[in-house]
Parts: structure tokens; C-alpha cells; sequence
């Protein structure tokens, strides 16, 4: 049986699993797999751990959810979307963290992804830059729905999606501190435009599955102010939190209408 390279997983381990759920830290595999245990009240065991990915299974009713970590950045996140989907998995649900860059957004509220401005460049090497970074509406509407549902305030819009951390987001907290002169004045620029926010995955994430006829969705916990905010260990927690549990919630609900899960989108 064919075991994918850097995941170091095979079909039979993933047992048909069609849902990932996908943290940047390999921490927060496990964190998110005890989360769904603990709220559906089925059993998690870990799978493979190999650099920067590591898996587990847990389960939602009958069906089984994989919970792979992606590392930082575009180019790990694309490794385990495309490995993820030999595996036969058809809904990806990056989970994460970020820096909102608009006045109204609060540390630990969500942000629910619609659509990503392509900072990255590993997207590039799947679709032309003209193609769009665009989450799928049925998993958008579920995490919408699944924070109504959890309580947690939530906002769906544009992301902004860099693949560096310090340059990419305007920031001067950097040992250089030096911006160049592509990034200088780019976040207002973005929030003029009406981007809410800053990360490093959900482009390629969204650019991958929509190319590919998969379905792609991003929520992420906010945790800072973008360009400019320290990170609390408070506020870390908050939004890890926060976006741990609309994922949950919004798989939740993917497996109550399960009827499209194992299928790619029409060609």
C-alpha cells in the first residue's frame, strides 16, 4: 500500500478519513484531536509524526478526521494538502492563528476566510497568480455557522496571506528592521481595501483545493494586532481556543450532511 512521503501515511492508517483539519503547530494536532474526542465523546490515537507534520485520528460519529499540522508557510502547507489528497481526504480546514489589521476586530474573535490575497509563492507553482484564493461556501458557511453556535464572535472577509512573518506583514520588530520598499505602507493599504487580517497559509490552502476540484476553508483566532501587536501568552490562548472550537463545531456539522463529503466539486 502506497505511504505517502512526508507525512508517512498510508490509506489503511487514515482509515477513508475525508475531513482535515489543519493547525500550523505540531502541537495542536494533538490539542485539537483531544478537543473533538472530549465533545463528541469518541476516542483519538496518533498516527505519524515526521518534521513538521504530525497526524491523528479522531472521529465525529462514524466518521474519522484526520487532524494533520502543516508547519509555517506555504511550502509545508502545500505538502500536506497535496499528500492529504492522495489519501484520498476532500475537505481541508486550516486552523489557526492571526494578527487582525482592522479597528473592529478583537483579540479572540475569529476570522472566517472567504478568500486570500496570494502573498505566497508556493500557490504559484499550482495555478497562475491570476487564479483566485477562494474558500469553499459550504465549509465558509459552516464555520460562520459553527461559531454562531460556539458563541464566539466571528468575521468573514479577505485575508491577507504572507510568506514571511516580519517583511510580508510590515512589521519593524525584526532583527533587520528594514522594510522594503514593495511592503512599506502595505497594511494600510490592505485595510483600505477591506482586508481583515494577516497569515501565512490559508492562500496556498484555498488555492490548492480549489484548483485541485477539493474544498478548502480557513478560521483563525486572532491574537494580535497585525504589523504592530506583541503576542500574550493570554491572547495566544484565547484565539487558539476560539478557532479550535468553530473547526470542531463547523466539522461537526460537514458530517451531519455528509452526503458531499467524499466528493470533489463538478469539472
Amino acid at each position: 500500500m502506497k505511504r505517502v512521503y512526508h507525512l508517512d501515511l498510508d490509506k489503511r492508517q487514515t482509515r477513508s478519513a475525508r475531513i482535515a483539519l489543519l493547525p500550523g503547530d505540531p502541537g495542536r494536532s494533538a490539542l485539537i484531536a483531544d478537543a473533538i474526542s472530549r465533545t463528541f465523546g469518541r476516542p483519538w490515537r496518533p498516527l505519524a509524526s515526521k518534521r513538521e507534520f504530525t497526524t491523528c485520528l479522531a472521529r465525529i460519529g462514524a466518521a474519522h478526521i484526520l487532524v494533520t499540522s502543516t508547519g509555517i508557510g506555504g511550502p509545508s502547507a502545500s505538502i500536506a494538502v497535496d499528500e492529504l489528497a492522495q489519501l484520498g481526504v476532500t475537505t481541508f480546514i486550516r486552523v489557526g492563528t492571526t494578527g487582525a489589521i482592522q479597528p473592529w476586530i478583537k483579540t479572540g474573535d475569529c476570522v472566517v476566510t472567504t478568500a486570500s490575497v496570494r502573498l505566497d509563492g508556493a500557490s504559484t507553482h499550482y495555478a497562475p497568480i491570476e487564479y483566485p484564493a477562494v474558500a469553499s461556501q459550504e465549509i465558509t458557511s459552516a464555520l460562520i455557522a459553527g461559531a454562531g453556535e460556539a458563541g464566539v464572535k466571528c468575521h468573514a472577509g479577505v485575508t491577507a496571506s504572507s510568506d514571511t512573518f516580519y517583511q510580508g506583514e510590515e512589521r519593524t520588530d525584526s532583527f533587520r528592521r528594514y522594510i522594503l520598499r514593495r511592503f512599506r505602507g502595505s497594511t494600510e493599504e490592505w485595510r483600505s481595501l477591506h482586508v481583515l487580517n494577516y497569515e501565512m497559509e490559508s492562500a496556498t490552502v484555498l488555492t490548492l483545493t480549489a484548483s485541485m476540484g477539493l474544498k478548502g476553508g480557513c478560521v483563525t483566532g486572532v491574537v494580535n494586532r497585525g504589523a504592530i501587536g506583541k503576542i500574550t501568552a493570554e491572547a495566544l490562548k484565547k484565539g487558539e481556543t476560539n478557532a479550535i472550537t468553530v473547526a470542531i463545531r463547523a466539522a461537526g456539522l460537514l458530517v451531519s450532511v455528509g452526503n458531499w463529503l467524499g466528493q470533489r466539486s463538478p469539472r
